[in-house]
């Protein structure tokens, strides 16, 4: 099932992703190609608030739509996750957690993206300010847990990344 890589080209690299194009030998010796977004990754936060979830929500110039989504952020190049999910908490909602837990990971698009999610539960929260990055327009909403649930089941959560992680907190806070 292993592919091996003949040769693999850099077609675009700019601020957030690479674009390379790989041709590979496939399993049964075949040759094909890859195209592959590389990305550095990023951090999902469920921030839970007594019995509430805290939400941003942005445009998302991909869509063309406003989202309702968990903070999150991209990490920087050799950056560790788990500082980075404390910065982006911090930066997108002004809060600060005391208790922290990982939920392990996702990869969001296998199938052309090496994009890699580290998903966190923040609990026991203290305001302390918002400072959002430059160019950064979002605004904050807090959601009833049994509220979260619904919106998911009935699309007003679409957001793949906020509802892993969702699903992932819940089975840690029942």
């Amino acid at each position: 099932m292993e592919e091996k890589t003949i040769s693999s080209k850099i077609v675009y690299h700019g601020k957030i992703i690479t674009v390379r194009s790989d041709e590979v030998e496939v399993a049964d010796g075949h040759k094909s190609f890859r195209e592959v977004v590389e990305h550095s990754g990023g951090v999902v936060i469920v921030a839970i608030k007594e019995d509430s979830i805290l939400f941003v929500k942005q445009f998302r110039y991909p869509i063309k739509e406003e989202v309702l989504e968990l903070p999150a952020g991209k990490l920087e190049k050799g950056e560790d996750p788990n500082f980075a999910c404390e910065r982006e908490l911090e930066e997108e909602t002004g809060y600060r957690a005391k208790y922290w837990k990982s939920l392990g990971f996702i990869y969001t698009s296998i199938g052309f993206c090496n994009e890699k999610l580290y998903l966190y539960l923040a609990q026991d929260l203290e305001f302390v300010g918002e400072h959002l990055d430059e160019g950064e327009i979002l605004e904050n909403y807090e959601y009833k847990i049994s509220e979260v649930e619904e919106m998911i089941a009935d699309g007003r959560i679409s957001d793949a990344k906020t509802i892993c992680a969702i699903h992932r907190a819940l089975q840690e806070v029942k």
